[in-house]
């Protein structure tokens, strides 16, 4: 059965999102044909609940992997508010599985360090900067590092200036601290098709950004409000994690900085391999 994708889609168009625009104009391609989500299936045909964590998973004491006391989190491939599984799948991890593991690492006594192995373009918005706060909140608890195998942009970016210590590797990357959203516009490859929509609604602003017209600029404007109080939220919050102000964030202009360059603006630490970075932290807890 091929799978559609209406929830994936509602996600992604016309709300803001923490993620690199090369990373949205290949997940748009992709959606391109399908508007549709009810399930996720995994290769054996089990399927994944939206609603809770896996059950397969539930089982398990320990989700993450525990090396010499050291907690390793995986934030790998596009970040999502509720993947419903403590481990990456299917190319995203999401939020509600992260804000899990990091609970329950603080509170594992065989748990002396976390260390966050981030590799994301970034991803939505709703939860991130929630998740970033649990973070910073748990600052001073036990030691926790990000370590980047290879980049950390976006929304992955604001997860990473939460914790202690940000190792990005020479060929890695940090930043890209800016919100984006996509509108799509139908009308005109339906009236080439010979198709009329009609859009029948009560309340002026309720099909604002309705795919099936073009995006008014009374519509545009609202959304672009959104954007940059979304936009303002991320600056605010990188600043306060890593120690800088507001327009030195700001001025950055949703730049990304590759390995020494991440360093050289306040947004990284050290520039290790994720090996060096994990090795020095294990050194450090004696």
């Amino acid at each position: 059965m091929k799978p559609n994708y209406p929830q994936l889609a509602q996600r992604l168009f016309n709300t803001p999102l923490a993620i690199t625009p090369g990373k949205i104009e290949i997940i748009m391609a992709a959606m391109a044909d399908r508007f549709g989500l009810a399930k996720v299936f995994r290769m054996d045909g089990s399927s994944v609940s939206m609603d809770g964590y896996d059950m397969r998973e539930q089982a398990s004491s320990t989700p993450y992997q525990v090396i010499n006391g050291v907690a390793l989190i995986p934030v790998h491939g596009t970040l999502v508010q509720k993947l419903g599984t403590m481990q990456p799948y299917s190319g995203m991890t999401g939020y509600d599985g992260l804000r899990a593991n990091l609970s329950m690492a603080l509170e594992d006594e065989q748990v002396k360090a976390i260390a966050f192995d981030i590799d994301s373009p970034g991803g939505e918005v709703a939860g991130c900067f929630d998740f970033a706060d649990a973070i910073y909140r748990s600052r001073g608890i036990k030691p926790m590092w990000s370590i980047l195998s290879e980049s950390a942009y976006s929304a992955a970016y604001a997860i990473a200036s939460a914790t202690d210590r940000i190792c990005v590797p020479r060929t890695g990357g940090v930043g890209s601290v800016g919100v984006i959203c996509a509108h799509i516009d139908m009308s005109k490859a339906l009236d080439k098709e010979g198709m009329t929509v009609t859009v029948i609604h009560y309340g002026e602003h309720k099909a604002d950004g309705s795919e099936y017209k073009p995006l008014s600029s009374g519509a545009l404007s609202r959304f672009q409000k959104d954007v940059d109080a979304m936009g303002d939220l991320f600056v605010k919050t990188v600043a306060r994690n890593r120690g800088l102000s507001f327009e030195q964030v700001k001025n950055t202009e949703a730049s990304t900085f590759m390995g020494a360059d991440g360093v050289r603006v306040g947004f990284a630490d050290d520039v290790m391999s994720p090996d060096e970075a994990f090795t020095t932290l294990l050194n450090q807890l004696g």
